[in-house]
């Protein structure tokens, strides 16, 4: 269908051919139009060389050849134009057909891939991935598993010791700032001594203690 519309490779050669051409011809007349130009300028010198010289006649034929070359000036400004809509056209269709012809490479790229690239390949693959993934994680599992003593244990006991250890710590941490708080300066004014503290009565289980190490001494 395309090859129908847009033509064959061929014809793709002779439409840049085609163009090469009309560009030929473009500069063939604009270099005519430039001749022409110049020679309606000479015309309009000598008219006004022969107006001064009071030939009126002369001066008439001067400016009616250069009404001539005002003539073929535009029928080549006409031919200019058509040749430049031409050449248009024929870019345009060269674009079209080079369009269409990457869109007629990448479909057959994207079928060749996908006939390389099987729908029941591509399942079987992503079961293959599944049932590796799934044999990792029962092989993940069982190395997880304890074995040996270690499998006895009940883990219902092991959280309540852990959870009597962390109320043990947390009331150990409440008690301590109430013993071993620094005990705060006591001023004492210049020239008095501060009162020497009263000795403290023993218990009897410290005289016990006291005398107990005075027997080991001996």
């Amino acid at each position: 269908m395309f090859t129908r519309i847009f033509g064959k490779p061929k014809q793709e050669a002779n439409a840049l051919t085609t163009l090469d051409k009309l560009n030929e011809t473009l500069e063939m007349l604009e270099k005519k139009e430039k001749v022409l130009l110049k020679k309606a300028a000479a015309e309009v010198e000598k008219a006004k060389e022969f107006t001064r010289a009071k030939n009126k006649r002369a001066a008439i034929q001067c400016l009616k050849r250069k009404r001539l070359y005002e003539q073929q000036i535009e029928q080549l400004g006409n031919f200019q134009l058509r040749i430049h809509d031409q050449m248009i056209m024929l870019e345009g269709a060269k674009a079209t057909t080079e369009t269409v012809d990457a869109l007629r490479t990448g479909a057959a790229a994207m079928k060749a891939m996908q006939k390389a690239t099987n729908i029941d390949d591509v399942d079987q693959t992503m079961d293959e991935i599944n049932e590796q993934t799934e044999n990792m994680k029962q092989i993940q599992e069982a190395l997880s598993t304890p074995i040996g003593s270690a499998a006895d244990f009940d883990e219902d006991e092991l959280e309540a010791e852990l959870e009597e250890l962390e109320g043990f710590e947390l009331e150990e941490q409440l008690l301590q700032p109430a013993t071993t708080a620094p005990a705060a300066p006591v001023h004492v004014p210049a020239g008095r001594q501060p009162a020497r503290a009263a000795p403290q009565k023993r218990t009897a289980e410290e005289d016990e203690l006291a005398a107990l190490q005075a027997e080991m001494a001996l």
